[in-house]
């Protein structure tokens, strides 16, 4: 097998029904990387049945899932998406190729609803609040902290991330940008997920993302 030039890292608990339709999905060049952080249901079979490599993390969180599936890849560059077919991996490219092509050091995929139904009220405010604290923060120009992002393997590994739960993606973005990192953010489309989700589909899985983002924005 020809060595990929992307990993993506789906970190991924209970989304059978998403996992065919979000791996037929991906780009050629592209690898999936399944991280099962405990799923009840069958992901795990479903994603081995449709060619992706697939780890076990039974520590629970996104970090969690989210950084074995770093440690797991292999590719020069590294991208994350979510496993619940809220956003497609055709959109990978454009948040992939200015790293690969070395005009961005960090890519982050701004969220750009295609339906109401796409992005809970509760959310969107949270979101928005986020942004806010994001931008004084770094002094950055963001306004999502979204879950389709790119940059290099080794980078991302040197970082040295420690969040194991909903901070993950903000602690990347900190750590990255006092390296003195280049940081670009692209539109990238979401849809409504499959199924029902564990973090911002309901105000307690938000209300957790908060409280642990505010805990790594609070120690800056």
């Amino acid at each position: 097998m020809t060595q990929p030039l992307v990993d993506v890292v789906l970190p991924t608990l209970d989304e059978e029904r998403a996992l065919p339709w979000v791996l037929g999905r991906l780009p050629e060049g592209y690898r999936a990387i399944v991280v099962d952080n405990g799923s009840a249901d069958d992901s795990a079979r479903v994603a081995r049945e449709h060619g992706a490599l697939v780890i076990s993390e039974p520590r629970r969180g996104f970090g969690s899932a989210a950084h074995a599936g770093l440690l797991a890849a292999s590719a020069p560059f590294v991208a994350f998406c979510d496993a619940d077919a809220s956003m497609d991996p055709q959109d990978l490219p454009a948040v992939v190729d200015p790293v690969v092509e070395g005009r961005a050091d960090l890519v982050l995929g701004r969220r750009r609803p295609t339906t109401r139904r796409s992005w809970p009220l509760h959310a969107r405010v949270a979101n928005r609040a986020l942004a806010h604290l994001m931008r004084r923060a770094t002094g950055l120009r963001l306004h999502d902290l979204g879950p389709m992002r790119c940059a290099a393997r080794a980078d991302l590994v040197a970082l040295d991330l420690q969040d194991r739960r909903s901070g993950y993606p903000l602690e990347m973005l900190l750590r990255a940008h006092a390296a003195g990192w280049r940081v670009l953010e692209v539109d990238a489309p979401y849809a409504p997920r499959v199924g029902r989700s564990k973090v911002t589909g309901t105000v307690r899985g938000t209300v957790t993302a908060v409280q642990d983002m505010s805990r790594l924005l609070g120690a800056r």
